[in-house]
C-alpha cells in the first residue's frame, strides 16, 4: 500500500509527465496536414503548455475575450453541436411527419418556442458537461488539460456559478413553456447527467453505467424529447412513428459507443484516479475494434430496418445512406492506429463527425 503522500507525489510526478508528453506531441505534429487537422486544432492548440499558461495569465487578468474563450470551451462545443442539431433534425422531422404542418405552420409562435426549447437544452448540456469539469479537475490535468477549469482558465467560483446557473434555468424553462411529461423527462436527464459525476454515486465510475447513462440521455431522452415537444407545439398528439421509433433506437446504441470511445484517448489519467473504464479495463486496441464492431452491426440495423419497412423509409438515404456511413466507418478504423494518442483522438472525432451526419439523413429517410 503506498502512502497517501506517497500516492500525491506519484500523482504530480504522472501530470507531469503527461504535460510533457502532450508538448511533445504538439510539437511535432504542428506541420500535419491530414484532413482533420481542423477538428483537432483546438485539442492540440490548447494543449501547448505555453498556450494554456498564457490564456490563464490572460483570463485571471480580467481580459474579456479569454473569459468567453474559457466559457466557450467549458461547454464542450462538440456536444453542444449534437445538442442542436437534435433539435434542428428533430423538429424538421416532427413537421414532416405531420400532414399538413408545414402548409398550415404558425411560425410566429413555433419559431419562438423552438428557441426557448434549444435554450433549455443547451443550457442542461452545460450543467452536465460543467458539473463534469468541476469534479474531474485533477483527472483532467492529465487526460484533457485544455479544459478550462483544469488549465485555471476558469476559476472553480466562476465554474460553480455557471453550472448552478445553468442547472436553475433549464428546468425553470421547461416547466414555465413545456408540458408536465416533458419537464419530466428533462429532469431525468437532469439527474442522470449530475450522478454521473457528483460523488458518492458517480456512475462514471463503472463502465456499465456510465455507458447507460450516456445512451439514455443523449441517445433516447434528447431525441424522443424534442420530437414530443414539437408535435404538441403545433397540437397533434405524439405518436410513435417508424421513424422516430428508429432514431431512438440508433442513437442510444450510438451514444452508448460515444461513451465507450470517449475513455480512449484518457487511459492514462482514468488508471492514475483508479477510474473504471473499459479502455482500462480490456485495452483500447480491443475497445476500438470492439467499438467499430458495434457501430457496424448499428449501420447493419438501420440498413435492415429500411429493408423490412420499406413503405415507411426512403429507400435511398435510409439504406444507401447508411450503407455509406458504415463504408466511411470502416476507412476512418482503417486510419486508426491506436499506439498512437494523435490518432486515437483523431478516430474519436470522427465518430462524433458521423453521430451529427446522422441527423442529415434523419430528416432525409
Amino acid at each position: 500500500m503506498i502512502p497517501a503522500n506517497g500516492l500525491s507525489i506519484v500523482n504530480r510526478l504522472t501530470v507531469q509527465r503527461s504535460l510533457l508528453l502532450r508538448e511533445h506531441l504538439f510539437r511535432s505534429s504542428q506541420h500535419s496536414q491530414t484532413l482533420s487537422s481542423i477538428n483537432l486544432s483546438a485539442v492540440k492548440d490548447d494543449s501547448d503548455p505555453d498556450a494554456l499558461s498564457k490564456n490563464e495569465q490572460l483570463a485571471q487578468a480580467g481580459s474579456i475575450n479569454a473569459r468567453a474563450t474559457a466559457l466557450y470551451k467549458f461547454t464542450r462545443p462538440h456536444t453542444i453541436r449534437g445538442t442542436i442539431l437534435a433539435s434542428i433534425a428533430g423538429t424538421i422531422r416532427a413537421l414532416i411527419d405531420t400532414p399538413g404542418a408545414l402548409a398550415n405552420i404558425q411560425w410566429g409562435v413555433l419559431f419562438p418556442r423552438a428557441c426557448i426549447g434549444m435554450v433549455a437544452l443547451i443550457l442542461g448540456n452545460a450543467f452536465i458537461v460543467g458539473i463534469n469539469q468541476i469534479f474531474d479537475e485533477g483527472i483532467d490535468k492529465m487526460n484533457k488539460p485544455y479544459l478550462p477549469v483544469a488549465s485555471g482558465e476558469m476559476s472553480k467560483r466562476f465554474a460553480w456559478i455557471t453550472v448552478l446557473s445553468s442547472g436553475i434555468i433549464g428546468p425553470m424553462i421547461v416547466k414555465m413553456y413545456f408540458p408536465a411529461l416533458l419537464f419530466k423527462l428533462y429532469m431525468i436527464g437532469w439527474i442522470l447527467g449530475a450522478i454521473y459525476s457528483v460523488p458518492p454515486i458517480r456512475t462514471k465510475q463503472n463502465p456499465v453505467l456510465a455507458a447507460l447513462t450516456i445512451a439514455i440521455v443523449r441517445g433516447f431522452l434528447l431525441n424522443v424529447g424534442v420530437y414530443f415537444a414539437v408535435k404538441d407545439a403545433i397540437g397533434v398528439a405524439f405518436t410513435w412513428s417508424p421513424k422516430v421509433s428508429f432514431i431512438a433506437r440508433f442513437m442510444t446504441a450510438f451514444a452508448a459507443c460515444i461513451a465507450v470511445t470517449k475513455d480512449l484517448p484518457d487511459t492514462e489519467g482514468d488508471m492514475a484516479f483508479e477510474i473504471s473504464t473499459f479502455a482500462t479495463k480490456v485495452g483500447v486496441p480491443k475497445i476500438a475494434k470492439g467499438a467499430t464492431l458495434f457501430l457496424l452491426l448499428n449501420y447493419i440495423h438501420a440498413i435492415a430496418t429500411g429493408l423490412l419497412n420499406k413503405n415507411a423509409f426512403r429507400l435511398i438515404p435510409m439504406i444507401g445512406g447508411h450503407a455509406a456511413l458504415a463504408v466511411m466507418l470502416m476507412i476512418r478504423f482503417a486510419n486508426l492506429n491506436a499506439e498512437s494518442m494523435e490518432s486515437i483522438k483523431t478516430y474519436y472525432k470522427h465518430i462524433w463527425d458521423m453521430f451529427y451526419l446522422e441527423y442529415g439523413l434523419y430528416t432525409l429517410i
